[in-house]
């Protein structure tokens, strides 16, 4: 596997808009609610949630990309650790940059070093529908709904060969082929970043 973007690519001014920042807000709120001792994030990025949670937990990261200072360069498809070494893996925007056909190899090599939980981010192609509204004395309600582009198939951009919603890769698949390895303990899509969308998951015992 290469590398398919450089260092420049995560400048914080460039690649982190609104919507980024809550996706690191929902990342940050799982980690620290399920009190991990031993931590695994693949796929460094910016390092910025390794940079808020360093202090607190074992914090270990894992990237293809030497240049982003991970901890271990290596790749999600055979990750250089031991089964069960982590209470809690982190892979967010990562398994979409494989071709489709490695997406159950790094499902079974996530399940392979994870003791516990995973929580595994993924692109969800598709245009918003929805509103905000903030009414005196109940606070603010919020509808929001992700409407797939299950008609459109997705064409390698340089960076991701596939993203959920489009043809051939609708939520309910990509469930049931997670679901092999993991049981599915909740899933997040965000109010404020609909392109994201969060499973966090739990090893099957085997």
């Amino acid at each position: 596997m290469k590398k398919q973007v450089n260092k420049k690519h995560y400048n914080f001014l460039k690649y982190v808009d609104k919507k980024r920042f809550m996706s690191y807000y929902y990342q940050i709120r799982e980690i620290y609610s399920s009190k991990p001792k031993k931590i695994l994030e693949i796929g460094v990025g910016n390092n910025f949630v390794k940079k808020i949670c360093q202090n607190d937990f074992n914090y270990t990261t894992l990237d293809l990309d030497k240049e982003l200072n991970p901890d271990i360069v290596g790749s999600v498809l055979k990750i250089p650790k031991e089964k069960d070494s982590f209470d809690f893996v982190l892979c967010c925007q990562v398994l979409e940059h494989l071709p489709p056909n490695n997406f159950e190899k790094a499902l079974k090599e996530l399940a392979r070093v994870s003791k516990k939980d995973v929580l595994l981010s993924l692109p969800y192609s598709g245009n918003d529908v929805g509103f905000q509204i903030k009414i005196p004395f109940v606070g603010t309600v919020s509808f929001s709904k992700r409407i797939s582009k299950f008609y459109r198939k997705h064409k390698f951009d340089g960076q991701h060969y596939w993203e959920v919603g489009t043809k051939g890769y609708s939520l309910i698949k990509i469930k049931k082929i997670i679901s092999k390895y993991f049981k599915i303990k909740k899933i997040i899509h965000p109010y404020e970043n609909k392109y994201h969308i969060f499973f966090k998951i739990e090893k099957k015992i085997i």
